[in-house]
């Protein structure tokens, strides 16, 4: 009795492939302290936002499925989210959406996560987000295993593909062209699968992309199962070849080899193929994957019965059956189908009859790997004196065989048809069997296929000798290299001795007549010394004064504000409390320059970012606006000294005050938005703009007697810089003014 193996390319390689490259090609490439150097330097904008995400994306894909990492995804995650919103940054808001989904789904809640996606997805459409494209290859994670789910996520990443077309995305369209040839391979429609692998090749050559060895393997199989076994093992030689070049050291290895198995396999090189089943089975046991331990454990028992060695068929099974049992139906089966066929085959049926029982059991539950199913039983039919019963499962063989239209089933079917008519000695029949067999086997396999894959091999062996030459020249070339280095090393090392002698000589000749001189001097730096240590006594005392100074200050300024907070008590006049209160703020934004400058190492100079924050937050608080006022400051880290910072901070406190109390009447929400930064050199903009009500119809800036209005005037002109007032859907106040340096230039 024989059995043809040859139909396990087509169940095997395409279920070891998807698993084994979802896998590797979620490797990150990010370099997390690299990362963390450039989120630490960035400023509080949108870039951070990006850094922060691209970092939580590293630890969510990080090879290994930690929880440690995926906390830390969600952390920074979060940390990224709180900046996003207070930025309004919607692309960003975008992203996050769909990171917080991605991490849901790997915490185990798939149900959550769906949610959470489809939520991005209506985000991202409702504001044109390029986000979106990634989003449509998300949603193809929340889909099965069936045809109608693989339809599904064809449909997603079709539109995902035209999105990142638009968007250039080049890297991105390569691996969902490649995700998308993948999923036609798994339906069966191999040459469409081709077409979109060889395109995601084209995309990742233009942009120079070299790690193909995947894609590469996707074509091997896609060609195996159509039959043209010297492509396949063409570009499985190429994968192997291309993973060595750009040093892969992924789980993508796995797959590699298994399709090498494969590709050897399909012209009869068995050697070899045991070979790379062995390396690839050992890859999976090492990860513990147990899809994979199961697919090349059926590979590597289907060799060895196609050898006939049904004994240590059964020891590769049993290597793998108790440790790691299969998880899925179809595995489940092939299992029992080894296991039903290799002790039929060894004459053993009392040990085959309980997995044909249960092989028989599962036949008529379902139509779930029918091919395996039909095979046991038929094979174990014959061998237990049963053949009679073999013919009615050898007409619902053929019917299988015209859904599927395979060649390589109707020679499996005149293979068992001439055993069934042989044993019942039928032999008429039987030959005209064998005979239609011989030529549906002629048909798959020829000689020239044969001869073509062993020059295939050969130019891949000379290819990778040619490499080891190079690189022994090379390395020969480097040691020759290295003699001639030490050869020269050596002369300068004598050469230098003599002309250290020579020169010590001299040193000590120097020596002698300048060590009277360095006596000399040596009491004249004991001098400058005594009058260095007293300068610096003299400049601490200086930097105390100043800082208590800058302490008073801020302290009678304080004394002031409370005086006057006493004072306003004793008043009933509006106007005159409202002077008071005007007056009030002002000093204080004045203290919080004194107290920032007594505070800090730097007596001088003042961190205009940090002011402005601080003098906003202190209006915020006297007015109590935050639930009806927006305030948004978009400050540089600037730093002014003090003639200029006072006055630039009455003006933000005189503006964002006036803002506050008339821009927005009747408790209407609003926004005040305050930005200071560098246009040019040391050329400056300060604006304070808001979305109120504006100014009133024919005011007259020049014309006004208003004491907050004439107050920012006068201080822009200490400034020596520009003033301009625009009422255009509320009021826009610019001041430019030129950096003063003579400071900054004095302490350098």
């Amino acid at each position: 009795m024989k059995f043809n193996f040859t139909y396990l390319r087509i169940f095997s390689s395409a279920i070891l492939l998807f698993s084994a490259f979802q896998l590797a090609s979620g490797q990150p490439k990010e370099d997390p302290k690299q990362l963390e150097r450039e989120i630490s330097k960035a400023g509080i904008n949108t870039q951070k936002v990006e850094l922060l995400i691209r970092l939580s994306d590293y630890y969510l894909t990080k090879e290994g499925e930690v929880k440690s990492d995926i906390d830390q995804a969600n952390q920074l995650r979060q940390e990224a989210q709180k900046l996003s919103n207070s930025l309004d940054y919607k692309l960003g808001n975008g992203k996050l959406m769909l990171l917080d989904a991605q991490i849901t789904r790997e915490k185990g809640d798939s149900k959550t996560a769906q949610k959470k996606t489809n939520e991005a997805l209506s985000y991202a459409i409702k504001n044109n987000l390029s986000v979106l494209p990634d989003i449509y290859r998300e949603l193809c994670a929340y889909e099965g295993y069936e045809e109608e789910d693989f339809r599904k996520k064809i449909k997603y990443l079709e539109l995902a593909i035209s999105l990142y077309k638009k968007y250039k995305f080049f890297k991105k369209e390569g691996d969902a062209l490649k995700d998308l040839g993948d999923y036609y391979s798994i339906l069966g429609e191999n040459q469409k699968s081709l077409e979109l692998l060889e395109n995601a090749v084209n995309v990742y050559k233009s942009i120079g992309f070299k790690e193909l060895q995947g894609v590469y393997t996707l074509i091997s199989g896609n060609y195996g199962i159509l039959q043209n076994s010297q492509l396949s093992l063409q570009y499985a030689l190429l994968a192997e070849k291309t993973a060595e070049d750009v040093d892969d050291k992924s789980y993508q290895w796995c797959t590699i080899y298994n399709h090498l198995g494969l590709a050897y396999y399909d012209v009869l090189k068995y050697n070899q193929a045991f070979a790379n089943f062995e390396k690839s089975l050992d890859i999976a046991i090492k990860h513990k994957n147990i899809s994979d331990i199961n697919v090349l454990t059926y590979n590597l028992a289907s060799l060895y019965c196609q050898q006939k060695d049904y004994r240590n068929a059964l020891r590769t099974l049993k290597r793998t059956e108790k440790t790691y049992p299969p998880t899925d139906e179809e595995t489940k089966i092939r299992q029992l189908f080894m296991f039903t066929i290799c002790y039929s085959l060894l004459k053993q049926p009392h040990k085959a009859e309980p997995y044909f029982n249960e092989l028989l059991k599962k036949y008529k539950e379902s139509e779930v790997g029918l091919y395996y199913k039909l095979n046991g039983i038929i094979i174990y039919l014959q061998n237990a004196d049963r053949v009679e019963e073999t013919y009615a499962y050898l007409d619902k063989f053929r019917e299988f065989a015209k859904k599927s239209n395979r060649l390589i089933l109707y020679s499996q079917i005149e293979l068992l048809a001439y055993q069934s008519d042989h044993a019942s000695k039928k032999y008429e029949s039987a030959i005209k069997h064998l005979k239609q067999h011989q030529v549906f086997r002629d048909s798959l396999f020829n000689m020239e296929k044969l001869k073509h894959s062993e020059a295939l091999e050969l130019q891949f062996e000379t290819e990778k000798k040619d490499k080891n030459i190079k690189l022994l020249t090379h390395q020969r070339k480097l040691q020759e290299a290295k003699i001639q280095n030490e050869r020269v090393i050596r002369y300068v090392f004598i050469g230098s001795l003599l002309a250290l002698v020579l020169f010590l000589a001299i040193l000590y000749n120097s020596f002698r007549i300048k060590k009277k001189k360095n006596k000399e001097l040596e009491l004249k730096r004991k001098q400058i010394d005594e009058q260095n240590e007293q300068l610096k006594k003299l400049l601490a005392e200086k930097e105390w004064l100043l800082k208590e100074i800058h302490h008073r200050v801020k302290n009678n300024l304080q004394i002031v504000i409370s005086l006057l907070n006493t004072q306003s008590a004793y008043l009933d006049n509006e106007d005159a409390l409202m002077a008071i209160q005007n007056s009030q703020h002002r000093m204080h934004a004045m203290s919080l320059i004194h107290q920032k400058l007594y505070q800090s190492d730097n007596l001088s100079m003042i961190d205009m970012s940090w002011y402005m924050y601080e003098l906003i937050n202190y209006i915020k608080e006297c007015y109590s606006s935050e639930n009806k006022i927006k305030f948004t400051v978009n400050a540089e880290k600037v730093f002014l000294d003090v003639a200029q910072a006072v006055p630039m901070g009455l003006i933000i406190n005189e503006a964002v005050i006036n803002t506050t109390k008339y821009a927005f009447p009747d408790d209407k929400k609003g926004e005040v938005i305050v930005s200071f930064k560098n246009t040019e050199n040391d050329n400056y903009e300060l604006i304070i703009s808001d979305n109120g009500v504006g100014l009133p119809a024919g005011f007259d800036m020049d014309a006004t007697e208003s004491l907050g209005m004439n107050l920012m005037r006068g201080l822009t002109d200490q400034l020596d810089g520009n003033f301009s007032i625009e009422n255009n859907n509320g009021l826009k106040i610019t001041i430019t003014f030129r950096k003063n340096t003579e400071i900054e230039a004095h302490e350098k």
